[in-house]
């Protein structure tokens, strides 16, 4: 009296139907991030201007939120050209900021430019109270070629203000 008795076969297919959704999630979730991190056009839009020696860089910046640190790089080489902490100046507090003037932060190293600029800048900046921050590396040359006008940045997008900078930023 002991008959094989047949089990169903719907709660396997169907536990095997929920892993498979679960990996298949995780997946696309993990792809997802790697994309949207490399993604070029989502990067946050920041702008350089070169007047003959002076540099100046615009990062956007939140109402309400202040850079802390500045720090400008030789892409090529990844020498440390410039860093300087605590803007003095409501203009650095919100992102504009003339680099190598030292006197406008509480703190900058070296004080003197390099003799010349190298090909490639890489500027970012560290907003206050935290870790985030944002950047870009500019080709020189490129900038210079530019000749943006008085009052604009150069970014990836074409010249633009400061207020168009910030506006482009999403708080």
């Amino acid at each position: 009296m002991n008959e094989y008795r047949k089990r169903p076969v719907w709660p396997f297919v169907l536990m095997g139907s929920a892993i498979l959704v679960v990996v298949l999630g995780a997946v696309g979730a993990f792809e997802y991030m790697v994309y949207r991190m490399s993604d070029p056009e989502t990067t946050i839009l920041v702008g350089l201007r070169v007047d003959g020696s002076r540099v100046s860089f615009k990062a956007p910046v939140c109402a309400g939120d202040t850079v802390r640190t500045v720090e400008v790089y030789d892409s090529d080489s990844e020498d440390l050209l410039w860093r300087a902490r605590g803007p003095r100046t409501a203009e650095g507090r919100t992102g504009a900021v003339t680099l190598w003037a030292a006197d406008d932060f509480r703190t900058a190293h070296p004080k003197a430019p390099p003799a010349t600029l190298p090909k490639w800048l890489d500027v970012s900046v560290v907003y206050a109270g935290g870790d985030d921050g944002t950047g870009d590396v500019f080709e020189v040359r490129k900038v210079r070629a530019a000749r943006v006008p008085a009052g604009k940045y150069w970014t990836r997008e074409g010249p633009m203000t400061a207020a168009e900078i910030d506006a482009r930023f999403s708080c």
